[in-house]
């Protein structure tokens, strides 16, 4: 019976033979970069390629430190490294040590000149930006059929809005038909008046996207009267198709995102609305009320009954102070008199008649009250508390004087 080995076996195998290979321990390939990727770990991951065939390769990150540019798809460079088996796979790579720039690929130098060209023409001007339309109902997608990229615009939109309505024109997005399809797509778009359009694929290698670099394809874009967004591959991809349109997207999902506004933002942005509203309009109706409130009292003090109302209570308190002010005089007044017929009681004469006392009056009627005064034979009138006495002076005698 022949010899039956494991897979491993034949993988290591093959391995030691790559090993022993001196040739394949260290050479320098020559090709173009495509589907070059930075892996977050730090490692390089890329195919070279020319006419003929690929070669996957790798460049570790603890090899990294002799590259001076940025490797980007369509680039020519030359590769040193070591051809070897990833045993677990069975695949051989090339594993880089070291890499430089050797001219622009064919590819990359077609990109570069159209982009040239087309800025130079204005396509790329932001003037000439549509702007996006923020709420839509109508949302037209140009890409293909099936793919990653046009269920997750399916799926995104119809989460963010399940009322918007999605038309797809399934358009081949890659080899020689690709570029008249895209055209048609975007025409057909035009023709269903949709609110927005979005333009494009999956990630790949510069080959894949290149029908989104071709003059047709921008032209298209930049004709279109509806606001195209771009969104070609994966984010860190551009192509001339991203300048042209309206808006750039980084991937399939973004431009969804940015075509479709979120109903539940909406809906929670309304509800903020309405409650603002609500909130304001109380305002404004309590701030009425008391204008309101004070128009009307302002009203009740300035109408004419209430002014007769105000001026009466006012005429009574008048009326009360005079009469206050007046019982207050009299009672002064009163007191005084008083006073006074107490002070008069003491200078009457009639009331020292009354206690005892007389004066006399001559015939004249003038008080006597000296002796120089009569003479005898005179006639004298005596008043006293109950009457007159007519009398005659028979003599007079002078008083010894009081010391």
């Amino acid at each position: 019976m022949q010899n039956v080995y494991t897979v491993a076996q034949v993988n290591s195998y093959i391995k030691n033979m790559f090993t022993q290979d001196f040739m394949l321990q260290s050479l320098f390939v020559k090709g173009e970069v495509s589907n070059c990727k930075y892996h977050s770990s730090g490692h390089i991951y890329f195919t070279l390629k020319d006419e003929k065939g690929t070669i996957s390769c790798v460049m570790f990150s603890g090899n990294r430190n002799g590259l001076t540019f940025r490797m980007a798809e369509g680039q020519q460079v030359v590769v040193r490294g070591t051809v070897d088996v990833y045993e677990r796979d069975g695949k051989y790579q090339l594993y880089a040590k070291e890499i430089r720039q050797d001219g622009a690929g064919a590819l990359y130098e077609r990109f570069e000149r159209l982009k040239a060209e087309l800025e130079e023409r204005g396509m790329f001007a932001g003037e000439y930006k549509q702007p996006i339309p923020r709420y839509i109902s109508r949302l037209g997608v140009v890409t293909a059929q099936t793919g990653a990229a046009v269920r997750d615009i399916i799926q995104i939109a119809s989460r963010r809005n399940p009322y918007v309505q999605i038309i797809l024109y399934p358009a081949i997005v890659q080899g020689d038909m690709a570029v008249q399809s895209i055209v048609n797509g975007i025409h057909a778009m035009e023709h269903f008046q949709v609110d927005t359009i979005i333009v494009g694929r999956g990630g790949g290698s510069i080959e894949d996207l290149w029908a989104f670099n071709e003059e047709a394809v921008a032209q298209a874009i930049f004709d279109c009267p509806i606001p195209i967004i771009s969104a070609v591959g994966h984010e860190t991809d551009t192509t001339i198709a991203d300048f042209v349109a309206d808006l750039r997207a980084p991937t399939p999902s973004a431009a969804a995102e940015l075509a479709v506004y979120d109903m539940e933002q909406l809906t929670e942005r309304m509800s903020e609305y309405a409650y603002t509203m609500q909130h304001l309009c109380r305002n404004h109706i309590s701030c009425y009320r008391n204008r309101l409130e004070h128009c009307r009292m302002q009203m009740k003090y300035l109408s004419p009954v209430n002014q007769i109302r105000e001026k009466r209570t006012y005429m009574m308190k008048l009326e009360e102070m005079v009469q206050g002010g007046m019982e207050r005089n009299l009672s002064k007044k009163r007191h005084q008199l008083a006073l006074y017929i107490e002070q008069m009681k003491g200078l009457s004469p009639l009331e020292k008649l009354n206690q005892g006392y007389a004066y006399a009056a001559d015939g004249q009627g003038r008080t006597v009250n000296r002796i120089g005064q009569v003479k005898p034979a005179d006639e004298l009138h005596v008043y006293v508390k109950d009457g007159i006495i007519h009398t005659k002076v028979l003599g007079s005698q002078k008083m010894p004087e009081l010391k």
